[in-house]
């Protein structure tokens, strides 16, 4: 099943019913924890994972968190939702960042440079080392899910022997 809603930019309204709510973008009033002040449920500075935002991608589904459309700046780090069916592999991955996968929900494993580390759970933090593949693999009978964080945002290029890197 492909995923293509788009991740809307902060304070856009959704074009159609998502599981968050209509596409009616008034938000409901509640009061300020220590003011008592009306506000918005919704900020343009706040947005939800959710799966149905998320796209096909490395043998998953992934929400793209960081960098958010619409952002001023580019961050120093990127950072995304992903989401593995029961059962499912993600596809092998490369890359010259370090990541952090923070687990939301599920059980499950990863194969670093070929060895199977130790199984995960919710709550637990994996570190991938840059330029170790890796795939997830979920164990349970539930989806997987989880954060990953990873940095720098742009790949680095690699050296070898035989090749120059232009600066």
């Amino acid at each position: 099943m492909p995923f293509t809603a788009p991740i809307l930019p902060p304070g856009e309204p959704a074009a159609a019913v998502t599981p968050y709510g209509s596409a009616d973008t008034t938000p409901p009033v509640r009061r300020g924890h220590r003011t008592g002040e009306a506000m918005a449920d919704r900020s343009p500075n706040r947005f939800r994972i959710d799966r149905s935002s998320a796209e096909e991608e490395f043998g998953l589904a992934c929400q793209r968190l960081i960098p958010w459309p619409g952002g001023d700046k580019e961050p120093p780090v990127g950072a995304m939702a992903c989401f593995l069916r029961p059962g499912g592999d993600s596809d092998p991955d490369c890359h010259n960042q370090d990541e952090v996968m923070i687990i939301l929900s599920g059980t499950g494993s990863v194969t670093l440079d070929g060895e199977l580390e130790p199984p995960f759970r919710t709550g637990d933090i994996v570190v991938l080392p840059r330029n170790q593949e890796h795939v997830v693999h979920n164990t349970g009978d539930e989806e997987l899910s989880w954060v990953s964080l990873y940095w720098p945002l742009r790949e680095p290029a690699i050296r070898t022997e035989n090749e120059e890197v232009a600066a």
